[in-house]
């Protein structure tokens, strides 16, 4: 089950998400559903289209199953998805 502990070794891909801070100003605000995920990017869709939002100088609020919320620095994020995913299993394990 996804929780605020373990929500990097998840998948985003359908949560909601808000950027809560950005190095870009114009990117602070966007809100909407996480469409796809790339080692340096998140695809948000929103009300106003889709933007593709840098994860490095970003943070992030995150909607997870039963409306908790939980906010990343979006540093943390930059590897592929199928890697962080990966990496985190492999910590749980050992």
């Amino acid at each position: 089950m996804i929780s605020s502990q373990n929500v990097l070794g998840h998948e985003l891909i359908g949560l909601g998400i808000l950027v809560s801070g950005a190095a870009n100003p114009t990117h602070r605000g966007i809100n909407g559903t996480i469409i796809d995920e790339t080692k340096n990017l998140l695809v948000i869709e929103t009300t106003r289209g889709v933007k593709r939002i840098p994860k490095m100088h970003s943070t992030f609020r995150v909607v997870l199953p039963g409306r908790q919320l939980v906010e990343i620095d979006g540093s943390v994020m930059v590897l592929a998805p199928e890697r962080r995913i990966n990496l985190h299993e492999k910590k749980r394990i050992t």
